[in-house]
């Protein structure tokens, strides 16, 4: 039995001995195949199915790396030295054959020897443990995992409530953080950031992990220990995610949770993705796909929105008014897409800090400029060309941001064969300066400077000219946790010139301008997490230049005429306050009260009372010294609107507001054009008066990824002015007898279904809308159709939009848009009648005929460069065709007389598919 015993425990032991033997001398595991051209994901794909082998990389890094090797019989090892070798990529692989790409320099698959002695040696040499001690320190003082402490330490910490404030900005750049979301678990509490990245949390003193969420930036947290009142500025990072997204609003819930209705969020991806002619970013073609807004021509940047004039919305640029938004025959718009941050369109439920106009304000801001580096961007497209440059004047304190745009059409029409080409010319450029400056914790100054210059001729000797000019300075300061306080100053100036010199004996020279300057004060408090007010005041000074006619040259015989400036004063002061009455049920009220005064030097006719306003009814005319007050109007504009959750992804929400204006936009053409002039409420022009009500319906699905809404409204507006037939505008000193006082109303119901993230992402909006107009004077002289209601110039009752995007991969997308809405009205002629042997025609009542259906597609795709982290640029190509399908849509139909015969013709804008191709680069 003991040899049997000894037998056994040998065998063990050889046993023992073989396995040993065996595992030290395992053969490795060898990789065979051919390997051509490919995407290194595709290439760890198939090593990882034929073998145990397990890849680790960066997706980013890896994007422009493809493998092409031959491999027989031979160690991953030395494929990978092939493959790799020469080029910026390294390679590690573990004991658990878990194999890691990285750049320039492998990654250690292990602690180096005497590690962590090394790392209290100071006169250690060895890079690797160094560069993991400093990686763990970073790890163990990293934001997330540090305790921050808010105001003044006590011990013990005291009962009550605080406040904790500060700014959200972007840890590369700088710049603010708009509408992320910071909140606590316990109690559930939360606020969003402002426009300029600002909080403002109370909250129980003691210890609270702060939560912050925005979409486009990584989730992150914050430990504090809130002692008293105080200041915590937190950073966040860009969320770069391959398959991502068109974003209209901030938050992904705030369309259920915010009481805001009516109000579209549009930033520069969306504008970005959206196809447009000549292949130009362009953030008023966006606009136009929204629900609710409309234009009335192929290549008008006017915006008429729930049925309001273009002349009724409020554009503002870093708070400063813009009179004329397009370039180039509306082709353009006045924009640069490299210097905007966001632009909000308010369409209903208007915040009471805004005022002025009827039917909307678009409020665009610019970036704040990289406060950490120098960056630039720009493109070269068909007809234009555009640079930006941004950085650090005072590294961490002030920063800059300058763009501009340039067109070289001038050249291009010099260079095509027929003289009509040859002979005309058109060219813009923009410039865009912003500069902000913190001058400590407590206060930030703000300075835009805008210039835009318009010129062209249409193989023509007339030469129009028109220019936009902007100037804002604003100065934030920081009262207190709960307040701050905005003072802005700005200057609006718009003009334009049309002159003829060809023939110097009728040389000319008509001018036209009008300059706005206002002064504001505005504050935001906030006493409770339920309670957010804002109050102000401010002042708007108007001086219109109505029309100059004069010689153009020593020889013009050209008589002058000039109509006298026109100036008014308009102020006003508001308060709102959001209230969270319940969690389901928010409040937003507010009041505004404007006064605007009409002031001379002025003569002002005075007409027989019971009579239609015409030159021969004029009985008297009342003169009036400088800045005497001539006329004052009024009165209060109510904001009130109602949120009430019905679920955590639905909510109804009902608002109404009152808005007044008194400075309006005269017009024979139903565009904006560079000839149309403004016109300020006066004795015998009253201010506009517009009432609107609005209810809405809105629903998530799918964790917030999709967003549907439909929301109705009905307005009421009152002194609308329409035009009598054959009316002059130009050079008319009393433009009264040339237009006739009209009311309106406008009532529709808009649907949307938007996808906010994913491959496949874009909205698709339909609107039903009519906006009609009625002239109901007692005098025949005044009426138009017979004072019945008749369809306004922009009245298109169907109105369908489709924006689709789908990420192909990182590096290429496609983009497709179409638009199809009902014809706009026009009048045509009924009957032809000879007269004195001409013929003559008779027209319609006033727009009771529509143009042809108007229907596009356009298409666009985006290839971007390799993502490779040391480029001098990276850059990316848009391939667009606008009007795919060549359709021919009609602008205007118009009447000529030829050899005694009437003939209408349709003009159409484009009526061809029209393919551009731009290059755009950052560095």
């Amino acid at each position: 039995m003991p040899h049997l015993y000894r037998c056994i425990f040998i065998l063990v032991i050889l046993c023992c001995l073989l396995t040993g033997a065996s595992g030290q001398n395992h053969s490795p595991i060898l990789i065979n195949g051919s390997f051509t051209n490919l995407r290194f994901e595709q290439f760890a794909e198939r090593i990882e199915a034929s073998t145990t082998y397990r890849f680790y990389f960066d997706a980013k890094e890896v994007d422009s790396l493809f493998i092409t090797v031959q491999a027989k019989n031979i160690p991953l090892q030395g494929v990978l030295y092939q493959a790799l070798n020469g080029s910026k990529y390294a390679f590690a692989i573990d004991a658990q054959q878990r194999v890691y790409i990285t750049l320039e320099r492998p990654i250690r698959t292990e602690l180096p020897i005497g590690f962590f002695e090394r790392g209290r040696n100071p006169n250690s040499t060895d890079s690797t443990a160094d560069a993991y001690l400093a990686m763990s320190r970073i790890k163990r003082t990293e934001p997330e995992t540090k305790t921050y402490e808010v105001g003044t330490r006590t011990n013990p910490i005291r009962s009550g409530r605080a406040t904790v404030a500060g700014s959200v900005r972007n840890v590369a750049s700088g710049e603010p953080v708009v509408g992320v979301a910071i909140y606590v678990d316990n109690p559930r509490v939360g606020t969003v950031s402002d426009q300029f990245g600002y909080y403002s949390l109370t909250l129980p003193r003691g210890r609270h992990e702060l939560k912050l969420r925005s979409i486009g930036m990584k989730d992150t947290r914050r430990r504090i220990v809130l002692y008293n009142d105080g200041k915590l500025d937190i950073e966040m990072e860009d969320d770069v995610i391959a398959l991502k997204e068109v974003i209209i609003e901030a938050e992904k819930d705030v369309n259920i949770a915010g009481t805001q209705m009516g109000q579209d969020r549009v930033d520069i991806k969306t504008i970005r993705q959206v196809p447009t002619a000549l292949g130009e970013a362009d953030l008023l073609r966006v606009v136009l796909t929204l629900p609710g807004v409309k234009s009335v021509g192929e290549s008008s940047t006017g915006l008429n929105v729930r049925g309001g004039a273009t002349d009724q919305n409020l554009i503002l640029y870093n708070d400063a008014t813009i009179y004329n938004p397009s370039h180039l025959f509306g082709f353009f718009s006045a924009f640069n897409p490299d210097v905007i941050k966001s632009a909000e369109l308010y369409k209903s439920g208007i915040p009471s800090r805004f005022g002025g106009r009827l039917s909307s304000v678009l409020d665009v801001q610019t970036r704040d400029g990289n406060k950490k580096k120098f960056v630039g961007a720009g493109g070269i497209g068909l007809l234009t060309g555009r640079l930006m440059v941004e950085g650090p004047l005072i590294k961490e304190k002030t920063a800059f941001i300058l763009g501009g745009r340039s067109t070289y059409s001038n050249w291009i029409l010099k260079q095509l064969p027929t003289d009509a080409y040859r002979n005309s010319r058109a060219g813009f450029y923009d410039v865009n300066l912003h500069v902000t400056h913190d001058a400590n914790e407590r206060n930030t100054v703000y300075f835009t400077g805008y210039l835009s210059h318009d010129n062209f001729r249409l193989n023509t000797d007339t030469t129009y000219e028109y220019q936009n000019r902007t100037a804002t300075l604003k100065w934030k300061h920081i009262i207190n946790n709960k307040l701050y306080s905005v003072f802005t100053g700005s200057y609006s100036g718009y003009n334009y010139q049309v002159y003829s010199q060809k023939n110097p004996i009728n040389a000319y020279q008509l001018d036209f301008a009008v300059n706005q300057s206002q002064l504001k004060a505005d504050f935001n408090y906030f006493p409770t997490n339920q309670h957010a007010v804002d109050f102000g005041f401010g002042t708007t000074y108007y001086k219109l230049f109505p029309g100059s006619f004069q010689p153009r040259g020593s020889e013009s015989l050209i008589l002058p005429d000039v109509v006298p400036h026109e100036q008014g004063l308009e102020s006003a002061f508001y308060v709102g306050d959001k209230f969270d009455v319940t969690d389901r049920l928010s409040i937003n009220a507010g009041l505004r009260y404007s006064f605007y005064t009409y002031l001379g030097p002025k003569s002002v006719f005075q007409y027989a009372p019971g009579l239609a306003q015409t030159v021969s009814t004029i009985t008297d005319t009342l003169t009036y010294g400088n800045n005497q007050p001539i006329k004052t109007y009024h009165g209060p504009e109510y904001r009130l609107a109602l949120r009430y959750t019905l679920s955590p992804t639905s909510s109804i929400k009902a608002s109404f507001n009152r808005t007044r204006q008194y400075i309006q936009m005269l017009s024979n053409t139903t565009v904006i054009s560079p000839t149309d002039i403004w016109k300020l409420s006066d004795p015998n022009i009253k201010p506009q008066i517009g009432d609107q009500y609005a209810i809405g319906l809105y629903k998530n699905n799918r964790r917030n990824t999709i967003e549907t809404s439909v929301e109705a409204y009905y307005k009421t507006m009152q002194n609308l002015l329409d035009y009598r037939g054959g009316a002059t505008l130009i050079l008319n000193s009393h433009i009264e007898t040339d237009v006739v006082n009209a009311q309106g109303v406008a009532y529709g119901v808009e649907f949307l279904i938007k996808k906010t993230t994913g491959k496949l992402n874009g909205w698709l909006s339909y609107t039903y809308a009519r906006t009609l107009l009625q002239t109901n004077s007692p005098n025949k002289a005044e009426q138009i159709n017979n004072g019945s209601f008749y369809p306004s110039s922009y009245d298109k009752p169907h109105d369908l939009t489709f924006i689709g995007n789908y990420k192909v991969n990182r590096r290429f997308s496609l983009s497709l848009n179409f638009t199809y809405s009902t014809g706009r009205p026009i009048t045509l002629p009924v009957l032809k009648y000879t007269l004195d042997g001409s013929q003559r025609l008779f027209f319609s009542e006033r727009n009771q005929y529509r143009v042809p259906d108007y229907y596009r597609a356009d298409f666009a795709m985006n290839i971007e460069g390799n993502h490779k982290v040391k480029k001098l640029a990276h850059s990316f190509w848009t391939i667009s065709v606008y009007n795919l399908t060549g359709r021919r849509n009609v602008y205007s139909i118009y009447f000529k007389s030829e050899n005694g015969v009437v003939n209408g013709y349709r003009l159409s804008i484009f009526g061809q598919p029209i393919p551009s191709l731009t290059y755009n680069f950052r560095f």
